[in-house]
């Protein structure tokens, strides 16, 4: 969507304060031990308390409300009795709908001592958004978020994952445009004041393929290697985007 007025951007920020204040209550209870549905159930009760439900569960019937993905799981991991260990990288995605307005965030967390290679993985993750993010500004294409994704990703040694990528959100989680983690020439669309997307690099440590698991919601790489994930919701601007899930 585009914000069209005052109402509209203070929708916007409610909901992403609310998928912030999830994110950071999660983050701070990833310890070896901790289940996923325990996870799972402090994100689900900090949406409660503020009056906001889980996108995924409201637009997709999702069977649960905070998605979770641990190691090679890239993305849209299901919540489960899964113990937490050690060196393990847990991917923490919310999304949620507030009053008619949808936010969307995510971050890897590194969990205790663990590999070069994972914490390496995890910043590239950030770098990457940190890039794409100067390339988000009113009048540029949408491939020049995904021109500079890959830019990092590759000058990190990693590979981008093919296939998954940010999106146009606000009134539902996925609208136009859909913005790449790689440069794609197909993507021209004009980035415009007003316009609210998110930028998610999803990076692997191996291969760029993916595969679906059974369940039909999670997704890792096909060769089984570490994957990150890094996501904000945005408005673009004549100026520096504006954050809405910092």
């Amino acid at each position: 969507m585009s914000i069209r007025s005052k109402r509209d951007l203070e929708g916007l920020r409610m909901a992403g304060r609310i998928v912030r204040l999830a994110l950071d209550a999660m983050q701070a209870h990833v310890r070896p031990g901790v289940t996923t549905n325990a996870l799972n159930a402090i994100g689900a009760e900090v949406l409660a308390r503020h009056g906001a439900r889980s996108a995924p569960m409201l637009v997709y019937n999702c069977p649960a409300e905070i998605l979770i993905s641990v190691n090679d799981e890239i993305v849209h991991g299901l919540p489960s009795d899964r113990v937490i260990q050690e060196g393990d990288l847990v991917k923490l995605d919310v999304t949620v709908e507030k009053n008619g307005y949808m936010a969307d965030a995510a971050v890897t967390v590194v969990v205790g001592p663990a590999s070069e290679e994972k914490h390496a993985l995890a910043a590239c993750a950030r770098r990457a958004f940190e890039a794409a993010l100067k390339a988000a500004r009113h009048g540029n294409r949408v491939y020049e978020i995904g021109r500079a994704v890959e830019r990092e990703v590759r000058r990190s040694g990693f590979h981008v994952v093919s296939g998954l990528a940010g999106h146009g959100i606000g009134r539902s989680i996925h609208e136009e445009p859909s913005v790449p983690n790689e440069f794609d020439r197909r993507a021209r669309q004009r980035l415009t004041e007003g316009l609210v997307i998110t930028i998610e690099p999803m990076i692997s440590a191996g291969t760029s393929e993916i595969v679906q698991d059974d369940d039909g919601w999670t997704i890792r790489t096909a060769d089984g290697s570490l994957a990150a994930h890094y996501e904000h919701t945005l408005v673009i601007t004549r100026s520096e985007p504006m954050l809405l899930t910092a």
